[in-house]
């Protein structure tokens, strides 16, 4: 990019933001890139919540905060962040463990879309361990 020039945003429908030098010459270009689908490139702050024995991965904070646009990335923040807490929280195939619930806004993601419930920000997702008993 030469010396001088501006970064223009362009925002989709979608939420997808892309980010070009701003040349008049590439204008349709980018315009014809508002058409491709995209992955967000702006994650959104979100607050986890975490159950007292996952909390010595989290240096002991019951609640964390993170950036993703899906469940399944949150998996993938907390990992990034808390190493080792990603095997407690899923199985060998990446699955959410059976004994584990996730809720966002206390939905059940097992109810929506699973892993790839989508977050926006100031979504609250809680990771609940299974009670079971009689």
């Amino acid at each position: 990019m030469a010396t001088g020039s501006r970064l223009e945003l362009m925002f989709r429908d979608d939420g997808a933001i892309i980010l070009l030098p701003h040349l008049h010459k590439q204008f349709k270009f980018a315009r014809s890139l508002l058409s491709f689908p995209l992955f967000p490139l702006i994650s959104m702050a979100v607050k986890v919540l975490v159950p007292t024995p996952l909390q010595q991965f989290t240096k002991n904070k019951a609640t964390v905060e993170c950036s993703a646009s899906n469940v399944g990335d949150l998996i993938e923040s907390l990992e990034a962040s808390f190493p080792g807490i990603k095997a407690r929280l899923c199985d060998e195939e990446g699955a959410p463990r059976r004994f584990l619930n996730f809720y966002v806004n206390s939905e059940d993601i097992r109810f929506l879309d699973g892993t790839k419930t989508p977050l926006k920000d100031g979504d609250e997702v809680s990771i609940v361990p299974a009670v079971a008993g009689g």
